[in-house]
């Protein structure tokens, strides 16, 4: 038999994860770091991928049309929105079936120092938003000599 230490503090953290994690959107909570998704009904699968002159995303978006996403790039900050409906429901006496899940998303992903966001483009094909990123110079770090 092994002792366990008694701390009070411990219950109240996991009340308090547990809490969290109930009032979460159902798609889950993730950091800015990797997209966030809060307040959205659903978050599409994204891949990011560096190129040598460009950051590509690749974001699944099936059944949304173009016209119903938006992409912005403000604030060292890249923002994916949009809608998409359900198109199929099928309804019977006593039970109602939607498979596919449908209603409003959000994503957003910092940006690094190097992206030319006056040039990012944005394009849909087979359900797939790819956007890209061009990058401009690195800018060089500079030792700045410390006079004494």
């Amino acid at each position: 038999m092994s002792l366990v230490r008694y701390e009070p503090a411990n219950l109240f953290d996991q009340f308090q994860r547990e809490l969290t994690r109930f009032f979460e959107p159902r798609t889950g909570m993730l950091s800015r770091e990797f997209g966030e998704t809060l307040g959205a009904q659903w978050a599409p699968a994204v891949d990011i991928r560096e190129e040598a002159n460009a950051l590509v995303l690749l974001a699944d978006v099936p059944g949304v049309e173009p016209n119903k996403i938006e992409v912005t790039a403000t604030n060292g900050m890249l923002t994916l929105k949009g809608e998409r409906s359900s198109e199929r429901e099928i309804k019977e006496k006593d039970y109602r079936r939607v498979e596919r899940s449908y209603g409003s998303f959000y994503r957003s992903f910092s940006l690094p120092e190097y992206a030319d966001t006056e040039r990012i483009t944005a394009k849909t094909k087979d359900g797939v938003l790819e956007v890209r990123i061009p990058k401009t110079a690195k800018s060089n770090a500079k030792r700045i000599a410390v006079e004494g």
